[in-house]
This record gives C-alpha cells, structure tokens and sequence, in this order.
C-alpha cells in the first residue's frame, strides 16, 4: 500500500483515527472535549465526527442537561453496534465474549470442557457461537474482528502459537484456523499480555505509564508489561513469561516441586485442591476460598502468598514499576490479606525501589483477557477507519440465521 501519511488524504485518515480512539478510551465524551484533546478546530472534529457516524462507527448524542454552564456541545461515543467476538481457551474451558467498541459486552459464554481442546476444535467452537450470536443477540451488530487470548507464548508476525503447554499447542497457526472458521480477520495474543493492556487502558492501570502485570489462570501464570505507556512484548512477542521464572523460596518447607518454576508453586491447581473442588471459574474459587475456615486453607493461601512476594520483588527491583496488577486467582491470593502481601514485598524490595509502589487488583475482573483480545482485535479498526470500514463489505457482517 502506497504511503499517504502526508497527503490532505493521509492527514484526514490520522485524524478520524485519532477521534475514534479517543472515542473509544473515553467510552464517551463531548465535542468540545474532542476538540481540546486533538488540538484541531471545531468544525474540522464536526466534519470527522459526521464521517465516523457515516461509516457507523460513532454515535452522537444530546449534552448532559445537567452541565449548563457554556454552550452545550453533543456527546461522541463508540457505535455499541460494532461488535469484536473475543476468545479465551483454556485447559478446563473455552470463554468467550461478545465486546462492543463501546465497551459494552452484550453476550458472554464459558463452556466447560473435561479434554484438551486442540487449535481446530477451539476455532471450531469459536465460529459455532459466534453464529449463533450473529442470529440472535448480535442480530443488529456488525462484527468486525475476533481476537483470541492464548496461555502461551504467540508470534507476534502472524499469530501463531510457538508453544501453549498447559493445552498441549504447539506451533499451532490459530489466526488462520479461526479466520478461516469464522470468516473474521483475527488477532491472537498471549492472554497475560492482553489482560496487561486491558487493565492499563481500562482497569487497574488506567493512566499509569509503568506498570507490571500478573495473570493467574487455569494454565499457570504469564504476565504482561506497560514501560513509559507502551507494552514491552520482546523481540518475537514473547516477553512477560513471568510463571517460568524461579523465585526464591526461604522456607524448604514451602517448597511443593523439586526444582519447580513459579506457576509450579503458585498454583491455582493447589488452591483449587485445598478448598475440594476439582473445578471452577475464577468467582467460584474465590468464593470458597473467602468462605473458608480451614486451616489448611489458610496455610496454603500464605505459602503462596511468601513465594508470589518474593517473584513481585524480583520484578520491581528490575523494572521500578509505579503499579503491579494482580489477575485471576493472583487477584485472590492478594485479596486474601493485602498488608501481609504489601509488606513482603517491601521487605524483599530495595527500599528506593519500592517507596511509591501499589499493589492492586485486576479491575476488570473474570472479563479482563476478553477485554484484551476484543482491543487487539479493534486494532486495525482503530488505527485506520477507513479500511476498517465495516459498512464497506470488507468485513462480514452480522447477520440473522
């Protein structure tokens, strides 16, 4: 494709692109806001507004009648009718979500699963209720991408799956599968690495430059990075594999692995085991933990409590993040005593290092990896509209069955 960065058409392209992100980030905002927030005058955001709402991107609605003081100027938001379909398989479970550019998710499904998906079951299963969605609650959408979030490490050239141990994946070209299944451009991402940009662009790490993120799932634990606002991802797109790191463990008698890495020793497996259950979602094992009064239960909580600390100090002293975010049965784990978890990580920390540092929880909760996978799968949409344009039969749209 030919370069037109510079050309008045090229000029207008970043522009209506740079109006539907802020659209998008802001959920919803004014004109005026707009207009301070791309330096551009008003009538110029008037005319990209009117274009983006042509193209059935945007919506434009009445001001706040409660904000009376100036010119009243109509509010801009995402056209919740543009639909990405987001993915997450998983060792016991395959969820997916239907999320609007608008940030809303209209639909939203987990089917459990007592065998290992392989990448074309998964793709399978993806266009069989993407479909089905298309001809009922999704009627009225367009559906413009889909983006799957992978327990393992993803190429970032092409989306292809190197390795997802836990699901027995290996070199495994899930982008094509799941385009050719359902007919949709596709993004594939690692899940932590996606959870990290949802919750640094919506959740717990909104408006922080340098945060670390830690997921916990079903298949152990990844992680994600946001440096200076940006995500690190590695030369391939590999970097943040966090649960294959070996952490220090003080206690011989914390130790449950010979040689074990972190997601050997955090486990949500063991937490899982501890409370009698042989499954759940994220909720659920949350739930039975907190309703707990076993004093097994609570040992365990607490030795992986001391060998978490002691891999989050690891990567503060490296990275000097201002916020790390815990996700998942991590979430969990924190939540089960925050001051004991804060304070062993300080005491393992450099003290410079840790002075302003937070520890939070995952904000979007059990939707924060299907978050991620709807926003690289916006990817394309966001960055030029135009050949996003999903009025333009370059996508396919929802349709009734």
């Amino acid at each position: 494709m030919a370069d037109r960065s510079g050309t008045v058409e090229g000029v207008r392209r970043a522009n209506l692109a740079r109006v539907l992100q802020f659209a998008h980030l802001e959920r919803a905002l004014s004109r005026s806001r707009l207009t301070a927030l791309t330096g551009l005058n008003r009538s110029t955001v008037a005319d990209l507004v009117a274009e983006l709402t042509t193209l059935g991107l945007t919506i434009e609605r009445a001001p706040d009648p409660s904000r009376r003081v100036g010119r009243p100027s109509p509010v801009v938001a995402p056209d919740p009718r543009v639909i990405a379909i987001a993915a997450n398989p998983e060792v016991d479970a395959l969820t997916m979500a239907a999320v609007g550019l608008d940030g809303g998710i209209p639909a939203r499904r987990r089917i459990d699963v007592d065998n290992l998906m392989s990448p074309e079951e998964a793709a399978r299963l993806i266009a069989e209720v993407a479909d089905e969605w298309r001809g009922t609650v999704l009627r009225d959408a367009r559906v413009v991408a889909a983006g799957v979030a992978v327990p393992g490490l993803v190429r970032a050239a092409d989306g292809l799956v190197r390795i997802a141990p836990h699901l027995g994946w290996r070199e495994a070209p899930v982008r094509t599968l799941v385009e050719e299944a359902t007919g949709l451009p596709t993004a594939v991402g690692n899940d932590a690495s996606l959870g990290a940009m949802a919750e640094h662009l919506f959740g717990a790490g909104r408006g922080i430059d340098d945060l670390v993120y830690l997921n916990g799932g079903a298949s152990g634990i990844g992680g994600g990075l946001i440096v200076h606002g940006f995500p690190v991802a590695g030369t391939a797109g590999y970097a943040g594999e966090f649960g294959q790191n070996r952490p220090g463990i003080l206690s011989p008698a914390d130790r449950r692995a010979a040689d074990g890495v972190l997601e050997d020793e955090v486990s949500r497996a063991r937490l899982l085991a501890a409370v009698g259950l042989s499954g759940a979602d994220e909720p659920t094992l949350a739930a039975a933990i907190f309703a707990s009064d076993a004093p097994d239960v609570a040992a365990e909580l607490a030795r992986q409590r001391h060998i978490l600390a002691t891999a989050l100090a690891n990567a503060v002293n490296v990275l000097n993040p201002a916020v790390v975010v815990l996700g998942g049965f991590l979430a969990t784990i924190a939540d089960s005593d925050p001051a004991a978890l804060d304070e062993s990580v300080r005491a393992q920390c450099m003290p410079a290092s840790a002075e302003d540092l937070e520890i939070r929880t995952a904000v979007l909760a059990e939707d924060r990896l299907l978050i991620g996978a709807a926003e690289a799968a916006f990817g394309d949409l966001l960055r030029d509209p135009i050949a996003g344009d999903v009025t333009g039969g370059q996508v396919r749209a929802a349709t009734a069955s």
